[in-house]
């Protein structure tokens, strides 16, 4: 979603959750980026949370990789707790 000014375009790059249905777009956005993840059961997404749970570290750290590549190739960034 942009909105143009008439000093440039403008792109937010946060959601902006005062607007109706953005969390619902958010979600099957989410859910569409990371489908064959979540399919697996290894992978949980809701709305601004992603969980990945595995069984050993080697395959967990692969899963975060492919997680945050999969975000950074759809525009999109997360902040690391």
């Amino acid at each position: 979603m942009a909105f143009i000014t008439s000093e440039r375009s403008f792109e937010p790059t946060v959601i902006f959750f005062g607007l109706t249905n953005s969390s619902v777009t958010f979600q099957t956005m989410m859910n569409k980026i990371l489908c064959d993840l979540i399919n697996t059961g290894k992978v949980a997404s809701f709305i601004n949370n992603v969980i990945i749970g595995t069984e050993g570290e080697e395959r967990h750290n692969d899963l975060v990789e492919e997680v945050v590549k999969r975000l950074a190739e759809n525009d999109l960034y997360m902040k690391l707790e």
